[in-house]
């Protein structure tokens, strides 16, 4: 049962610690999202973009850049890989 945070408003429950996050198999995810997943930072990411070290972003339209789940799986997957 998780924390809940028994001062929160008129039997609202407020979970203390965040969901564990995980990765679906497929769809696609946005910065946010990819951030929690990574441990970098919005401008490292995008630098990382830049010098192609990381999967580009697709532009679903002029306000919503998303990521391919399936880009960032594999190179989690890749970067776990260089460090054995």
């Amino acid at each position: 049962m998780p924390d809940i945070d028994v001062r929160a408003a008129a039997g609202a429950a407020v979970p203390l610690r965040p969901p564990a996050v995980g990765v679906p198999e497929t769809g696609f995810l946005r910065q946010p999202q990819v951030l929690a997943l990574v441990p970098i930072s919005k401008s490292t990411l995008w630098r990382r973009i830049q010098a192609r070290t990381f999967p580009a972003p697709l532009k679903l339209s002029a306000r919503v850049t998303v990521w391919r789940t399936e880009d960032i799986r594999r190179w989690i997957t890749e970067q776990g890989r260089r460090q054995e």
